[in-house]
């Protein structure tokens, strides 16, 4: 039965608004397909390296973090759809200068990793052709996802809806293959069983510290489908959906893929560094041409990042401009698409490459740190919103939590207790101390400008 609670259908001055052209089955597979990145297939082979068998703790701790993250997220974006997601809750729970920051912050992220992504992919690309120069295969891959989002947002669905089902069906390949292996029914595999599991911390807690930071910030995405669920046939279920498969999905695809690939291969395994640990389980395993077999799978996930990504960008930076916290010529929208927050949006993330090129140790290195723990910070805002916003809903208009935080609001207080944690270890962290404090310094910025400008419009009456 349809949901019968309102959509918030932005407009810009013209009155045209966003398009509701993405399908339930595209958010279904963007909500699966968004849990498995590249950091999945490649960042966390440090992780393991520094963890040892613990790093399957790791990554069932921080997953639990991001489950509560989740239903915090799908029970405001339920009540209130809107392609500005977590930054419009913000601003209507704490105030218009809480949704400029969590809002631009955001977007600086999605662009800067739109440019990352693509110098991934045009690594492996490199690597296969390597008589081309990578710039050019960036610049493909950019003007294809920027055109794919330009025209429209089903385009965006289709490309994700098929992106998502390659990944799944990579990684659910693997999780069979393993089970198989470890069982000892595999052909031409002997089972390892216990022996590569009996150190539980090798590095000691220190290494389960390094690999619990790793694996936070491999979770990125997750936030995606609920900004798409704006422009689908009925957010209201498709967000619901989504967010009660959470924990199934992260259980299954990262808990379990990692306990699979450190009972099948040594933690201390040079190969599970350099190749990757899933290209070392699939040696393990006798998979002929596994390099080559996961690289098509992490291509295929950076791809599917970069196109997301861009998506992404332009929504916030449209629902921004829309509530008045940005340019208004990058709010204008066409054939219910928000074009020019499109190619702004793309022209940054390919800017971010060139600083790759042109300055890599200096400015592209402090945008990478500005960036480093800026999810951290759009965690924060969303646990403290849901916490205002709870109460407000439950008095005014209860109908609206099709999705509630469980046992709330002491697992909304939990999450908070372990988003500090989180910051606190990477204080502790020399490699990640310089992310925290960059990141820190960009977070007050934006507040301070978002600060100033809420009071000029309130002594404008605005």
């Amino acid at each position: 039965m349809p949901s019968t609670t309102p959509v918030e259908t932005p407009t810009d001055t013209d009155g045209v608004s966003l398009s509701h052209g993405l399908k339930q089955r595209h958010l279904s597979m963007i909500a699966l397909g968004g849990v498995i990145g590249a950091g999945l297939f490649v960042g966390s082979g440090a992780g393991i390296a520094a963890a040892g068998p613990s790093i399957v703790i790791a990554y069932a701790l921080s997953g639990l973090l991001v489950m509560l993250v989740m239903r915090m997220l799908g029970e405001m974006s339920a009540a209130y759809p809107s392609s500005g997601s977590f930054s419009s809750h913000a601003e209507r729970a704490i105030g218009p200068w809480a949704g400029f920051t969590a809002g631009w912050a955001f977007w600086v992220l999605l662009c800067t990793a739109v440019g990352l992504e693509g110098i991934g992919a045009a690594q492996i690309v490199h690597g296969w052709l390597p008589g081309t120069p990578e710039w050019a295969w960036v610049a493909l891959f950019m003007v294809v996802f920027c055109g794919t989002n330009l025209a429209a947002v089903k385009n965006f669905g289709e490309f994700e809806f098929w992106f998502a089902a390659l990944k799944v069906g990579a990684i659910s390949l693997f999780l069979v293959l393993g089970v198989l292996a470890l069982a000892g029914v595999l052909p031409g595999t002997d089972s390892p069983g216990g022996s590569n599991l009996t150190e539980l911390l090798p590095n000691g807690g220190e290494g389960l510290v390094i690999g619990l930071l790793a694996s936070v910030f491999a979770y990125g995405g997750l936030e995606t489908v609920t900004i798409a669920a704006a422009e689908s046939q009925d957010p209201v279920r498709g967000v619901a959906r989504a967010v009660r498969t959470a924990m199934w999905r992260i259980a299954l695809f990262y808990v379990g893929s990692m306990a699979v690939v450190v009972a099948l291969v040594p933690w201390y395994s040079p190969q599970v560094v350099e190749d990757g640990p899933y290209v070392a389980a699939l040696d393990r395993l006798g998979i002929p041409g596994a390099g080559q077999l996961m690289n098509v799978v992490v291509l295929v996930a950076l791809l599917s990042a970069m196109n997301a990504n861009i998506y992404g960008a332009s929504r916030i930076g449209y629902s921004l401009v829309e509530r008045g916290q940005g340019p208004a010529w990058l709010g204008r929208v066409s054939g219910g698409v928000p074009r020019v927050a499109v190619l702004v949006s793309s022209v940054f993330g390919f800017l971010c490459v060139l600083l790759s090129y042109w300055r890599p140790d200096d400015v592209f290195a402090w945008l990478l740190n500005m960036i480093g723990a800026v999810i951290l910070v759009v965690w924060i805002f969303i646990a403290v919103s849901q916490l205002r916003l709870r109460r407000r809903l439950e008095r005014e208009t209860p109908e609206r939590l099709a999705v509630r935080m469980w046992a709330f609001p002491w697992l909304t207080w939990v999450a908070l207790a372990g988003m500090v944690t989180v910051f606190v270890l990477m204080a502790r962290e020399p490699d990640t101390r310089v992310q925290l404090y960059s990141t820190g310094a960009m977070t007050l910025a934006l507040a301070a400008v978002g600060y100033a400008w809420q009071r000029t419009r309130a002594r404008a009456g605005r």
